[in-house]
């Protein structure tokens, strides 16, 4: 079975600030409650150390990420890759009239291991909720 999810959110500040908070493996991983912690490789490639609290994993799994397209500031996608499941994620950014930008992120989430998808299908709005205020704590303290 496949998750998917989207959200759009409006945030007051311009296209070029939220794509710094979308690109940074740094800031991208932060909010996300299941990331424990993570490597920055390069410019494209992180590993995200997750735990699922589902029965069948019992240790923390690694999951290779990488930015695979950009379009600065306008849209960005990357793919993650474990042995458990297989995640992308895009977001789109669109300058509002009012100097803001519509920030729209989509998730799919494909889990090999039973249990995945059910943890994702039951929390993944609840993660994106965590993106949107991290981008919004982001642009608080990166004024």
């Amino acid at each position: 079975m496949t998750v998917r999810a989207e959200r759009t959110m409006t945030v007051s500040a311009a296209p070029e600030r939220v794509w710094e908070f979308i690109v940074d493996p740094n800031e991208r991983a932060k909010p996300i409650s299941v990331v424990d912690d993570w490597d920055i490789e390069d410019d494209t490639h992180a590993t995200w150390h997750i735990s699922l609290p589902i029965p069948v994993i019992d240790r923390t799994i690694a999951v290779e990420t990488e930015d695979v397209e950009q379009r600065e500031p306008e849209y960005a996608r990357f793919i993650g890759r474990s042995k458990v499941m297989r995640v992308q994620g895009e977001h789109d950014l669109e300058a509002t009239e009012d100097g803001g930008t519509r920030l729209t992120n989509r998730f799919v989430v494909d889990g090999r291991l039973p249990g995945v998808e059910r943890f994702f299908k039951r929390n993944l709005d609840g993660e994106m909720q965590n993106l949107e205020d991290g981008l919004n704590e982001y642009l608080e303290v990166h004024v």
